[in-house]
């Protein structure tokens, strides 16, 4: 095993699609890391862009390639598009590792220093610590970072501590060159890649890192269509992943010899249990409409049923609350935000929670695609902070 310092050779991919407004502040971000950038290139694919990501990125700094496929949509298409760039025409950088960024992230001057040392562990797979750009718009992006903080420290450290396996959420994360290799590349390309990723390898044993050290901010959605858009996708993607890793991981539960525990884990992570309750909802209001039209005992019906919601809505929104809580207090100085605001959206988060509800039930009956979320939000890592 390396020791912990050793600097390795890194290729960093972003595949970016119109996203002009913000690449530049992510490349300088990385340009301006603790760590020999003599190791460290820049690749950037601008995915079917009709703006002038290709440009921007290319003045920054980065190695460029336009991809242009009306057919294969997707971050997962993008990312093997690039792997293969580097594959054929870089190949004597020898990198040890791709890091995987999304053009709106930014990154801590720690960042890849940190994920270098826990690469050095023997960790092929790697996840860090997600912050939020724009912590402070409104309720809707605090629920989403609040979130991302509870899984980074609630979830993925836990796992950490009990020697399982962490998973990759979206971005900020590396993987090591040899495991792409044996892939054969990026092959995963679900609406859901990052979990269809994670699922697929550590159905074959592969255990994944999280290095909480490595801090990196990225934007998210504010107006409530983009939301329902996002996690539309979000959920359709976790019931595709299921239907084709599920057997597989509940197999290796009861079978395996690897990663039993976290296959159990990545079970109850991408099992539909939102929409259970989501059916229990809907049958509970069927009896609730049903005692108002008077086809059952309409005062009885009515009671029980008002008396059923009430106990759940409670108990749901004091478990979400809590988890909100705690997340705030222990992440407080990492929350760039106003002390009154972090303290209302404690509040209102386990709202935005509750709204993956109707998002789960629609998303089992609806055609989904994948949909650009445009980024607006221009700061550099010293104004985020």
């Amino acid at each position: 095993m390396l020791e912990n310092n050793h600097p390795n050779k890194y290729a960093v991919i972003i595949a970016a699609r119109n996203e002009e407004l913000v690449i530049g502040q992510l490349i300088k971000s990385i340009k301006n890391q603790k760590y020999p950038m003599d190791l460290i290139d820049i690749f950037v694919v601008a995915d079917n862009c009709t703006d002038n990501t290709a440009k921007v990125a290319e003045r920054a700094g980065a190695i460029v390639r336009e991809r242009f496929n009306k057919v294969h949509v997707g971050k997962g298409y993008a990312l093997d598009y690039m792997i293969k760039v580097i594959e054929s025409e870089y190949s004597a950088k020898e990198y040890k590792g791709y890091f995987v960024f999304d053009a709106d992230n930014l990154l801590d001057e720690n960042y890849i220093k940190e994920m270098n040392k826990t690469f050095n562990k023997g960790y092929r797979v790697i996840t860090s610590y997600r912050n939020s750009k724009n912590y402070d718009q409104n309720w809707i992006s605090a629920g989403y970072a609040l979130w991302f903080l509870h899984e980074a420290e609630y979830l993925n450290l836990p796992r950490m501590v009990l020697n399982s396996s962490c998973a990759v959420s979206g971005t900020g994360f590396l993987v090591h060159a040899n495991l792409i290799k044996e892939n054969g590349g990026w092959i995963h390309h679900l609406l859901t890649e990052d979990i269809e990723f994670s699922v697929s390898q550590i159905i074959k044993g592969e255990k994944f890192g999280y290095c909480r050290n490595a801090m990196f901010y990225d934007e998210q959605p504010v107006t409530f269509e983009q939301s329902w858009h996002q996690r539309l996708r979000w959920a359709k993607g976790f019931y595709q992943v299921f239907a084709k890793y599920g057997s597989g991981l509940i197999r290796n539960m009861f079978l395996g010899r690897l990663n039993k525990f976290s296959c159990f884990d990545m079970t109850m992570t991408i099992m539909p249990a939102m929409l259970i309750s989501s059916v229990s909802m809907m049958v509970n209001g069927s009896f609730y409409l049903a005692g108002i039209l008077g086809v059952f005992d309409g005062k009885e019906i009515i009671h029980t049923t008002t008396k059923v919601f009430l106990n759940s809505f409670g108990w749901y929104y004091g478990i979400l609350f809590t988890l909100g809580f705690i997340t705030t207090v222990t992440e407080w100085k990492k929350i760039h935000c106003s002390a009154w605001k972090k303290i209302a959206y404690t509040f209102t988060f386990p709202f935005f929670m509750f709204t993956y509800i109707p998002i789960s039930i629609v998303a089992l009956f609806k055609k989904v695609e994948w949909k650009p979320i445009a980024h607006t939000v221009v700061k550099s890592i010293d104004e985020v902070r």
